[in-house]
């Protein structure tokens, strides 16, 4: 398999630990957003959307973190990322979607980029509106799980509501936003990141040693 990713993205984050969690060999190529690879012809014809992570297993090229992350808890069903009960599987993903749906996609490079772009937004303003975002997805998120067996959301294992998660809090500490509010996503957070697999997804240990 070749995982196409940056290493600062959130989505792509996710699937490596996805793949390292499911103990799945895999070459990375790097596809530079600040440089703009993203927007290659060759590129944009693996993903049309010029997004990543892109996921060639071969016999196919998947996009979207969450559907890229379903195919390989379909085809690698051990250790299980989604529960097989179906009202657990759908709070799962409700948790998971708070994060990919509600505020990745309106934080992201992109719509910080187009901030800036058609409406002057200098770095403050970025930053203040990523927050604003940021908090509203979470403080839900942790009324969410808050009662819910840890150490992981998913309890005795991480789950995909952990995949997201790892991604985002990480984000959150790049822009300096407390986290003292949320401590159930802080403790299922460092549960998450004491895992070797997914320690190993971390964007400090997979950036170019120019970055």
């Amino acid at each position: 398999m070749i995982l196409y990713d940056y290493w600062r993205s959130s989505a792509a984050y996710r699937v490596r630990i996805a793949l390292n969690l499911k103990g799945i060999a895999h070459e990375r190529v790097a596809i530079d957003l600040v440089q703009g690879a993203q927007r290659a012809p060759d590129y944009v014809a693996r993903n049309p959307q010029g997004l990543v992570p892109a996921l060639d297993t071969g016999s196919a090229i998947l996009t979207q973190s969450l559907a890229i992350i379903d195919y390989l808890d379909t085809a690698y069903p051990a250790p299980a990322i989604l529960p097989t009960d179906p009202t657990a599987r759908a709070q799962v993903l409700a948790q998971a979607l708070v994060i990919a749906a509600d505020i990745h996609p309106i934080d992201n490079l992109r719509v910080l980029n187009q901030l800036t772009a058609q409406f002057g937004a200098d770095q403050a303003a970025r930053e203040t509106w990523y927050r604003h975002w940021i908090i509203e997805g979470l403080t839900a998120l942790e009324a969410m799980t808050a009662d819910l067996p840890g150490p992981f959301l998913g309890g005795t294992a991480p789950n995909l509501a952990d995949i997201c998660l790892v991604p985002q809090l990480y984000n959150a500490r790049r822009f300096a936003v407390p986290l003292d509010a949320w401590p159930r996503l802080v403790a299922a957070d460092a549960a998450a990141s004491a895992v070797p697999e997914i320690a190993a997804a971390h964007p400090d240990r997979v950036k170019p040693t120019a970055a």
